[in-house]
């Protein structure tokens, strides 16, 4: 509960800091151009964001004749969840991760690596995909890729910002190194918010797969694999495509040093800590 209300004070954040800096470029009017960028930013990725993502990893739809158990495995759990069976598609990557996708739990999609499939025993690969099931049935891809789009309008407002300036509440040219602060501190500001988001997310989807799954040790022990795969073994369609490592159950890129500040996901020791607890097992 705790990081649902989480998620709403940051969404709260983030679209009171996109309406600032739309007012700042150009008061009441430069807040409705921001407006409408957003919703039309917001109308792509709603509807073709499943398929692009999708096209980027070279995905491949797979069904009961073609994958067997993972299939059945798919179908097992979102029974479990009460979710409508999702299509369900198989990555040809060494790099073991996973992600969910589409725009509500009627219209969604699962993706898995082959190298998960190949590094993970079959009680860890089905926590997993059960963690991917919760992203669905909670919408959390609506969610990500409206503050995703969100952080991308206040990005491109704040560059227009170093361009043209701002305008005062009287329409008057704004101070030039306020036009300066708001193109850098903004962006930072959205991408600070929008990282926020998806680390409560990845907690709640940790313990929703935790419950559909009926064991989070396996989740827990899946998620120290795949982090441990992922510091030596890269997902080229991820390095290629960064904007896309939110929807990973790890985050896939290799860079490191202070670019964990921005990282999508929480620590994975903290995410292993807390399945454990649900577990009932000491504290390492």
């Amino acid at each position: 509960m705790f990081n649902l209300l989480k998620t709403a004070v940051l969404m709260a954040a983030i679209t009171a800091l996109f309406m600032a800096v739309g007012a700042f470029m150009g008061g009441r009017s430069g807040m409705m151009f921001a407006l409408v960028v957003a919703v039309g930013l917001n109308f792509f990725s709603y509807w073709f964001s499943d398929k692009l993502v999708l096209r980027m990893y070279n995905a491949r739809e797979v069904d009961a004749s073609s994958a067997p158990q993972f299939h059945s495995m798919i179908a097992e759990l979102a029974r479990k969840a009460g979710l409508p069976m999702p299509r369900v598609y198989v990555i040809d990557e060494a790099a073991p991760n996973a992600f969910a996708t589409g725009r509500n739990p009627e219209h969604a999609a699962v993706a898995a690596t082959t190298g998960i499939m190949q590094v993970l025993t079959a009680n860890e690969l089905r926590a997993v995909m059960a963690h991917e099931l919760t992203h669905v049935l909670h919408r959390d891809i609506l969610i990500s890729t409206i503050s995703a789009t969100m952080a991308g309008a206040i990005s491109m407002l704040a560059n227009f910002a170093v361009f043209f300036g701002g305008r005062d509440s009287e329409g008057r040219p704004a101070n030039p190194i306020a036009g300066l602060a708001v193109a850098l501190l903004a962006p930072l500001a959205a991408s600070l918010i929008q990282m926020a988001i998806s680390r409560a997310r990845e907690f709640e989807a940790d313990r929703g797969g935790a419950e559909i799954s009926g064991d989070p040790r396996s989740l827990a022990s899946a998620l120290e694999k795949i982090h441990a795969y992922s510091r030596g073994t890269p997902l080229i369609a991820a390095e290629r495509n960064p904007a896309t490592a939110q929807m990973m159950i790890i985050n896939p890129l290799h860079a490191g040093g202070l670019t964990t500040l921005f990282s999508t996901h929480p620590p994975t020791e903290e995410r292993v800590a807390r399945l454990l607890a649900m577990a009932g097992a000491p504290p390492r």
